[in-house]
């Protein structure tokens, strides 16, 4: 086994291609103008991968080798086992080739590469694997409609699936997109965040490296204004999977509107509640909130941001939040053994996160610790975990959701001002409720409005659950069987006798 020294992935990242260009139909390819761009990686501000700056004309080329591939039936008529097959073939290329994947997502994102490698690989390895397995159990349905005719309800692929991904864990989201949407029998054309795009195209050619048929899995690389807002509005694309922003999810049901009215699936963004109440072990929650908070430098969009703490343990329960910060949760260099957390995606995202803080603090947010610059002589984007308390929940950092490793502390005095304060938000992606009493953790979990509700837990998961949100965290679910109804839709055959 590696011994995974900074040195070791220093000498491995010297002998990798940062491949930047498109993939489309199965092959590379430069951006129909000619045109690039690069962007500086988030651990040490020095010049990152230069990549494709696809446009209108790479989307048009992609939807077009999209649309032959699913028309064509070369892989939706395939005998599923045989795409099973293939399906388990890239996932396990994509093992094989973790530590190349984890030195491109790391790079990209600033993420410690461990974490790329033993979390965000590994997940998406095993979601392609979760959906290749189900690919010979769908079965189609016979309705009851008497003994004078046979009717047949199938469910049939939707075509060509447009599919855009954010930065914050590239893999894992791709795979959440294109496992049940090509398990399902589409054709997908993926736009990767600009800031995360070297894992995606490394993804689609072992795709193809695997078995799957040219067309059936391609990637534009680009801005979202200049490749996103044109997949979106592609009149041959018959859905957008979109994770990220609720500001841009409601540009996406705008062109899903003035184009072909193709299907939306949204997941976007969250200020997720944790509630602590007196009884709870606060051992367990401090845990649970820090790591809830700060994993993935708070980059998360189902992060517990908010904590909600009865009011007698509140300051018990602050000063056991920052011993575990200070002692677990250590921040480094991504290529350190030791860096449990990174660096931000970049420059103005890290100004953003400092704005947030200033503003916290000017509207009355007291700073218990942390929450600041720090490894400023690095040269890349660090902001120190962080907590402020005295807040209530009108205040700007209690109301936003910041993408940063910031902690907004509310407390309460009773359940029924809780579940207020809790549910009090544009959000509803996730909540966490720590007690002993189970009936009031049963209760209170029931009237949280919100997609995944964790008892005395937070941020558990498999990809047999369902993952989305209420309210103006989105819609459709990724993850689970489920999420195959979202790239499917029913057809119904009637067949009359006599």
């Amino acid at each position: 086994m590696a011994d995974f020294t900074r040195e070791y992935w220093e000498t491995a990242l010297s002998s990798i291609v940062l491949e930047g260009r498109c993939f489309i139909d199965g092959e590379y390819r430069c951006a129909k103008l000619g045109r690039t761009f690069a962007r500086a990686r988030p651990m040490d501000g020095q010049p990152g991968a230069v990549l494709a700056r696809g446009e209108v004309a790479d989307i048009d080329a992609a939807v077009a080798s999209a649309r032959r591939a699913f028309e064509s039936g070369i892989w939706r008529h395939k005998e599923p086992g045989e795409k099973k097959r293939i399906l388990l073939a890239w996932a396990d290329l994509i093992r094989a080739h973790a530590e190349e994947l984890a030195l491109l997502e790391t790079i990209d994102v600033g993420k410690p590469v461990l974490a790329s490698l033993n979390v965000d690989v590994k997940l998406c390895a095993d979601g392609i694997q979760y959906y290749a397995e189900v690919t010979d159990k769908l079965y189609d349905e016979i309705a009851p409609t008497g003994r004078q005719s046979r009717v047949l309800v199938r469910k049939v692929p939707l075509g060509v699936i447009g599919a855009i991904t954010p930065w914050n864990y590239p893999m894992i989201i791709d795979a959440w997109k294109l496992g049940p949407a090509i398990a399902a029998g589409n054709s997908v054309v993926l736009k990767p965040a600009e800031q995360s795009s070297l894992s995606a195209v490394r993804l689609a050619s072992l795709a193809v490296e695997a078995g799957l048929p040219p067309g059936v899995f391609n990637v534009v690389t680009g801005y979202g204004e200049e490749a996103g807002k044109p997949l979106a509005l592609h009149m041959d694309v018959d859905m957008i999977a979109f994770t990220g922003s609720t500001e841009v999810g409601r540009l996406i049901m705008g062109y899903a509107a003035q184009s072909n009215i193709k299907r939306v699936a949204l997941e976007l963004g969250g200020k997720s509640p944790l509630v602590v109440f007196d009884d709870a072990d606060l051992d367990a929650a401090a845990s649970a909130v820090a790591w809830g908070c700060f994993y993935n430098s708070g980059e998360t969009c189902h992060a517990s941001t908010r904590l909600l703490v009865q009011r007698s343990v509140q300051q018990v329960l602050i000063e056991k939040i920052e011993a575990i910060t200070r002692s677990d949760i250590t921040l480094a260099h991504p290529f350190e053994p030791s860096a449990q957390i990174g660096a931000l995606i970049d420059e103005a995202h890290m100004h953003k996160v400092l704005g947030f803080i200033a503003d916290g603090e000017e509207e009355g947010a007291r700073r218990a610790f942390g929450a600041e610059r720090v490894l400023a002589e690095t040269g890349g984007y660090y902001v120190s975990p962080g907590v402020f308390v005295d807040m209530t929940n009108d205040m700007s950092l209690a109301r936003q959701e910041i993408f940063g490793p910031v902690l907004a502390t509310i407390s309460f005095d009773t359940e029924e001002e809780a579940l207020r304060l809790a549910n009090d938000t544009i959000y509803g992606l996730a909540g966490a409720v720590f007690t002993r009493d189970m009936d009031r953790a049963h209760r209170f979990s029931e009237a949280l409005h919100a997609g995944t509700v964790w008892i005395n837990t937070y941020d558990r998961s498999s990809f047999s659950t369902p993952f989305g949100g209420f309210k103006q965290s989105g819609f459709g679910r990724d993850r689970s069987v489920h999420a195959i109804d979202k790239y499917c839709d029913y057809k119904t055959i009637w067949q009359q006798f006599g």
